[in-house]
């Protein structure tokens, strides 16, 4: 857009205006020059406009008319009309400069702000996700020896793929859609948290705990839940119906009332793993190990169990 160049100076009396020839707007105790090339935000397009948009106001004996608002929330208004970018200092709320975008009609500025104002609301409720960037500052400016606390935080739809989030509290976490994909996991504690159609696809996942997690429609895909030391993964009622697990190491981890209707198990090692009392319907477990595992109680009704290693007769322990 064609705008007129406009350059300010700053005068022993901390006024300002500017120097380009026109009709002078006082906005509070500063003076600001007439923008002439505006017309597409429609303010202060010619001189006669300008009475009729700020009317009753009062005009010096130059002339220049007096508006009674905060200069500073117009100046971020005035660098938008020159450059098209609203930029605000950091003690400058938004939400002031929305209301003086709307009280001399600045169209492109007030949905900007809206957008900007919106944001900033939703951060302070804590309803805002955390982003990859929020989470590598947490983790950098923690030192070594304490524990990270990511408790009731919002990471929907974060990018936390590859990364190292060993030890951390994400309980009652809200991440649904989240991208954990071939990150370190061991440790963590997920318990009552929402991983809903979230992407841990070849996560580490030793000694997790995840009670009660909803992992619904999750990607496992070829994940790691088996500790060396042989500390099992505690995964007691959580929810994995139509999760993928296709692959994962599952030795020992504890599955005791967990909702796996229409999962995908296929080839998953679960040696001695504890599913007893889940709800197994409907999920295909074909060519998985179930050797030695705890399948009391267990639901398999149209559970397919084609290629398995170890017949079902002699996987099931009674414990």
């Amino acid at each position: 857009m064609d705008y007129t160049e406009c350059r300010w100076k700053v005068f022993h009396n901390n006024q300002r205006y500017f120097n380009k020839k026109g009709t002078n707007v006082y906005v509070g105790q500063l003076i600001f020059l007439h923008i002439l090339i505006i017309r597409k935000h429609r303010m202060f397009t010619d001189a006669t406009d300008t009475e009729q948009r700020i009317l009753p106001s009062r005009q010096d004996k130059n002339g220049a008319f007096l508006i009674d608002r905060s200069p500073t929330y117009f100046e971020p208004l005035l660098n938008y009309l020159r450059h098209g970018q609203i930029i605000l200092d950091a003690n400058v709320n938004a939400a002031g400069v929305l209301a003086e975008a709307r009280f001399y009609g600045i169209e492109g500025a007030i949905d900007i702000l809206t957008a900007m104002a919106d944001e900033k609301e939703l951060q302070r409720s804590g309803l805002v996700s955390f982003t990859r960037k929020d989470v590598l500052k947490a983790i950098m400016s923690t030192p070594t020896t304490s524990e990270l606390r990511f408790q009731g935080v919002n990471f929907v739809g974060a990018d936390l793929s590859k990364l190292d989030l060993r030890n951390i509290n994400f309980k009652y976490a809200i991440m649904r859609g989240c991208s954990l994909a071939g990150s370190n996991l061991s440790g963590c504690c997920f318990e009552r948290a929402d991983l809903s159609y979230a992407n841990l696809q070849g996560a580490q996942l030793i000694r997790v705990r995840m009670l009660c997690a909803n992992l619904a429609a999750a990607d496992l895909h070829s994940c790691n839940f088996e500790d060396p030391l042989g500390v099992p993964a505690n995964m007691e009622g959580v929810n994995l119906k139509g999760a993928n697990l296709e692959g994962s190491i599952m030795a020992a981890v504890n599955l005791r009332v967990a909702t796996l209707k229409n999962a995908i198990l296929r080839n998953c090692i679960l040696r001695s793993a504890v599913l007893a009392g889940a709800d197994l319907e409907c999920c295909d477990l074909s060519g998985s190990d179930l050797h030695d595992a705890n399948l009391r109680g267990a639901n398999f009704k149209d559970a397919a169990f084609d290629l398995m290693l170890t017949p079902l007769h002699m996987s099931q322990t009674i414990r």
